[in-house]
């Protein structure tokens, strides 16, 4: 019961983390006021950062900035080493 409650809200805050990046390209290409880089990575290590990749990977966006990567990929690592420590030290 619980890991269907957590692969249910891992899917919600992807499919948002994917929604809130689409946003921001669609203000980038309608020269609007955008969502900040510190938002954006916020949401990632908030809430996850599949559906980020995701974008990333589908869109190319903010996958040139090194300034923007270096932070995201600091934050993705270190999301990868909290999920292995929980599930190690829950199963071991």
């Amino acid at each position: 019961m619980i890991w269907k409650i957590i692969i249910g809200y891992l899917v919600i805050i992807n499919i948002a983390t994917f929604i809130i990046r689409w946003i921001d390209k669609r203000k980038s290409i309608r020269h609007k006021r955008r969502i900040s880089e510190k938002e954006l990575l916020i949401f990632t290590a908030a809430w996850w950062f599949i559906g980020a990749i995701a974008w990333m990977t589908v869109r190319h966006h903010k996958t040139i900035k090194w300034k923007f990567l270096w932070k995201f990929w600091l934050i993705v690592f270190a999301w990868i080493v909290a999920s292995c420590l929980i599930y190690y030290f829950l199963y071991r």
